[in-house]
């Protein structure tokens, strides 16, 4: 089969936290760069998995969220594509249930034999049209949760969760799953040891998404997990490696230390780091920025526990957060964490199976706009084309006869 046959598909995950807070010149070009890059890869299917939809801020900005969404269904950039499915959880009223997920999904006109799985009648329906999904009416095409509030101790609700679809796309099945789990709260928690409390918290709550994916009753299918992971670096393995042997001095405040300032050990008193809970200053930034930042992928260790369910494609881009959110700034980060690989998209083994690779074809994992300012988060996207359907039994969907790939099944995690 020609690889210009193969459906051509392109992932992206978006913390879109800061853009809704300046509509006017951050949304814009946030925009205008995934325009970019969707003229550039032309995809046939297009999946967007945002987080923190409405931004920070939400109660003020929500608003801006459906203008957002319509400019993108009625954008030249996306004018081929003739249906779309769009997810917005933006009820924040609904405190025990509000996530701030959104999944856009765009489908080309190229793109003949496309369907979505009803998680109540376990049958696909063929896609059809340009659809704002109402989450409240139409809650059997998708499935949503919010994590538990005890999967993170000593926090007011939070917006965590997962957003699940299920697909057939020219008789392949798969499911697109967005998830947003919790960050770092401070940087002098999360430096005394690793891995950290928050790092624990990040862990029981991908193991419980993933568990509860393989066990319930629907058939296990490869699954593409895009989203914030909030995977953050060993804190305490990088600090030690900037500051050498420089002295620290601590400042207190009712005996909790508050600051710690690192001071070069020569005599001189220059400053090499000053770390507070939300403070991460060093005197040269320029060790964490494009292609000076490699020296961090050995402290990126949160993945490790799960390689054996789950494949990530090599990184050759810097950290994607926290970006500065200067319009002016794209490169800079902010001087609050120790930059990660925060946004990832992961494959189970079975969907890494489904990927088309060889001489002709590779799969492109790169960022959306590193040189210009996307917000705190860059957004992440993996590009490629799916391999060609195996020979496998047919089984009755919809009236339709369908693959249904057996061969792809995953046992229980």
């Amino acid at each position: 089969m020609a690889s210009e046959s193969l459906p051509s598909v392109m992932l992206i995950t978006a913390n879109v936290g800061s853009i809704f807070e300046d509509p006017e010149t951050m949304l814009q070009g946030w925009l205008h760069k995934f325009y970019e890059s969707v003229q550039t890869l032309k995809p046939q299917l297009i999946a967007v998995h945002m987080q923190e939809v409405g931004g920070k801020d939400f109660e003020q900005c929500m608003g801006n969220v459906d203008a957002f969404v319509q400019s993108l269904i009625d954008s030249e950039a996306l004018k081929s594509f003739d249906r779309s499915l769009v997810f917005l959880d933006k009820d924040f009223a609904l405190v025990d249930q509000f996530t701030a997920l959104g999944n856009l999904y765009f489908v080309h006109e190229s793109l003949q034999n496309v369907q979505l799985y009803d998680f109540k009648t376990c049958r696909f329906n063929t896609i059809q049209g340009k659809q704002f999904v109402n989450l409240i009416n139409k809650k059997t095409i998708y499935e949503k949760a919010k994590f538990p509030q005890n999967f993170f101790p000593g926090t007011v609700w939070s917006r965590k969760g997962f957003l699940r679809t299920r697909w057939n796309v020219e008789n392949r099945i798969f499911d697109l799953a967005n998830i947003h789990l919790f960050h770092d709260a401070s940087n002098m928690v999360a430096m005394e040891t690793f891995p950290s409390p928050y790092c624990k918290y990040r862990k029981r709550a991908l193991e419980h998404v993933l568990q509860r994916f393989s066990k319930d009753k629907h058939d296990n299918v490869p699954l593409f997990l895009f989203g914030d992971f909030n995977f953050r670096l060993d804190s305490q393995g990088v600090i030690q490696t900037l500051v050498a042997e420089a002295t620290p001095e601590y400042t207190k405040e009712d005996k909790e230390v508050t600051r710690i300032t690192y001071k070069d050990c020569d005599g001189s008193s220059k400053v090499i780091l000053i770390l507070e809970k939300k403070r991460f200053e060093i005197d040269d930034p320029d060790r964490l920025i494009g292609e000076n930042a490699k020296w961090l992928l050995p402290f990126d260790k949160e993945m490790k526990c799960f390689t054996n369910q789950l494949y990530e494609y090599d990184r050759d881009f810097p950290p994607s957060y926290p970006y500065s959110e200067d319009v002016t700034d794209g490169r800079s980060y902010m001087k609050t964490r120790v930059p990660a690989w925060c946004d990832r998209i992961l494959l189970s083994k079975a969907a890494k199976a489904l990927v088309k690779e060889d001489l002709y074809n590779k799969a492109m994992y790169s960022v959306i706009g590193q040189e210009v300012c996307m917000g705190d988060h860059k957004p992440i996207f993996l590009s490629f084309r799916l391999a060609p359907t195996q020979v496998t039994p047919y089984y009755k969907v919809s009236g339709a006869l369908v693959y249904y790939p057996l061969i792809y099944r995953e046992t229980s995690v």
